[in-house]
């Protein structure tokens, strides 16, 4: 794909990653089509999982916290009967059964999986120990044990039989769950082994796959769109992300000291913004930053500078 020189402004793209490619190589692709200096995306999935990849472009990369601790659905399935190292069908076969549990037997113990849970995440995972990425210390076969964490699952269902070694699941959760874990988990609670074969996200917080858009979809509505309305094709606004905090609009003196890092002072009710809580601050409909108010003021924390 070749470069293009848009009239550029911050927003989000909803990429459905394809099997095969890392996370930061498709950021990659996509910064490099639009041409943008800064961009990045919310929550890892793995070169064999595919689906919901949110993909910030320049100011909007100051909002990707807020997106990274939402809450994720996913589609999978588990093979059952065999173990692997890195728990999906990635690694090596290291553990193997001849029990493959059927429908019923799986939802009479999905229960236990849902809530709040204890995790222990995959040898083969970015957790870092010691300083160290878990995935490499796998890698150089480092003795070392992974921390459990709890994490909170908010459902999880069976879809279908696949085959009589294969399940699909949905599971929809919060952050720091791993797919993987839940998958070799499931199996051991079941008396097998079981990886995970397929991996699909299907929402990030308010992004869902029926809004994605293919990577080789760019291609197309760049040839076939009207100079300069391309972008308003592929991105969402940058506050999109922040419907979850409240917003305040200031005035447009207000908005130039905002702007230049100052304090902004204000009479605010604690009913309607508690004190320590992040604030969007707008001014004439624009999204211009994130403040923190504390007593009375508005204290800058993310100035979005590229759009004043």
């Amino acid at each position: 794909m070749s470069k293009k020189s848009y009239s550029h402004y911050p927003g989000w793209i909803i990429l459905n990653k394809p099997i095969g490619i890392s996370s930061a190589k498709a950021v990659n692709v996509v910064k490099r089509f639009f041409n943008v200096k800064k961009a990045g995306h919310a929550g890892t999935l793995d070169p064999l999982a595919s689906g919901v990849l949110p993909i910030a472009l320049d100011e909007a990369t100051k909002t990707i916290p807020y997106l990274v601790d939402t809450k994720k659905r996913y589609k999978f399935s588990v093979s059952w009967g065999q173990q692997t190292d890195t728990d999906d069908s990635e690694g090596d076969i290291i553990n193997e059964s001849n029990v493959y549990p059927g429908i019923d037997q799986i939802e009479n113990i999905l229960s236990s999986f849902i809530g709040q849970v204890t995790q222990i995440p995959p040898r083969y995972s970015a957790i870092k120990i010691k300083g160290k990425r878990a995935y490499s210390l796998a890698r150089e076969n480092k003795s070392f044990e992974m921390p459990s964490r709890t994490v909170r699952v908010l459902d999880l269902k069976v879809t279908r039989e696949l085959k009589t070694d294969l399940t699909e699941f949905e599971v929809y959760c919060e952050k720091g769950f791993y797919v993987r874990s839940l998958g070799r988990d499931l199996a051991e609670k079941l008396n097998t082994f079981g990886h995970i074969k397929g991996l699909e996200r299907l929402e990030v917080g308010p992004f869902k796959l029926k809004n994605s858009f293919p990577l080789e979809t760019f291609d197309n509505l760049v040839h076939s769109a009207p100079a300069g309305s391309v972008e308003k094709q592929f991105l969402l606004p940058l506050d999109s992300v922040l419907d979850d905090i409240p917003a305040l609009a200031i005035s447009d003196e207000e908005a130039k000291m905002f702007c230049h890092g100052q304090t902004i002072y204000k009479e605010i009710s604690n009913d309607l913004i508690p004190k320590g809580s992040d604030v969007l601050i707008k001014n004439s409909e624009k999204s211009i930053g994130i403040a923190v108010f504390l007593e009375s003021k508005l204290k800058p924390k993310k100035v979005f500078s590229s759009i004043i």
